[in-house]
């Protein structure tokens, strides 16, 4: 592939992903069911690290990771790390143990936002936010509404691959 043909790959898949932040951004959190709104975003990751492999998938949760922290205040700049090694290791799981298919990217979407939210529990248990299960009463659902959301963030990815992705352009 050209340099051509990559920027054009990448801007794509960079296009793709503002509705996908709109969305996450300004229209689901007007729209909270049982007081929790979605996290899309970590969606768009595990799909694009599902489809393009370990290493695309490193750069683009790299990439998404710098925009959510960019795009939501009180960001401790851990995103852009956590989501490029979780790019990594969803694309290697995707390449050589599950399936490049939905079922794949499902199960590597909710591992993802398990540890998100997972994380979440852990920094506010640390920090004596709340007590564990007022926690969880908001990560559970929080991590279900999200994969609500998935076959939409899914068939979006899954379209600018079958156009852009892989070698496609070479």
């Amino acid at each position: 592939m050209t340099r051509r043909d990559l920027f054009h790959k990448w801007l794509i898949y960079a296009l793709a992903l503002v509705p996908v932040w709109l969305m996450d951004a300004q229209i689901l959190p007007r729209l909270p069911l049982f007081g929790v709104t979605p996290m899309l975003l970590p969606l768009a990751a595990a799909a694009v690290a599902v489809l393009e492999g370990a290493y695309a998938g490193t750069g683009f949760g790299l990439a998404v990771g710098l925009w959510w922290e960019a795009a939501y205040p009180g960001g401790f700049g851990g995103l852009v790390f956590g989501l490029a090694l979780a790019g990594l290791i969803m694309g290697h799981l995707s390449q050589y143990v599950l399936r490049q298919s939905f079922p794949g990217y499902l199960l590597c979407a909710a591992g993802l936002l398990c540890a998100l939210d997972g994380l979440r529990v852990a920094r506010g248990l640390l920090t004596h936010a709340a007590d564990l299960g007022a926690m969880l009463r908001v990560a559970a659902p929080e991590v279900l509404w999200s994969l609500v959301w998935s076959p939409l963030v899914w068939l979006l990815f899954r379209a600018v691959y079958r156009r852009v992705g892989g070698t496609r352009l070479a």
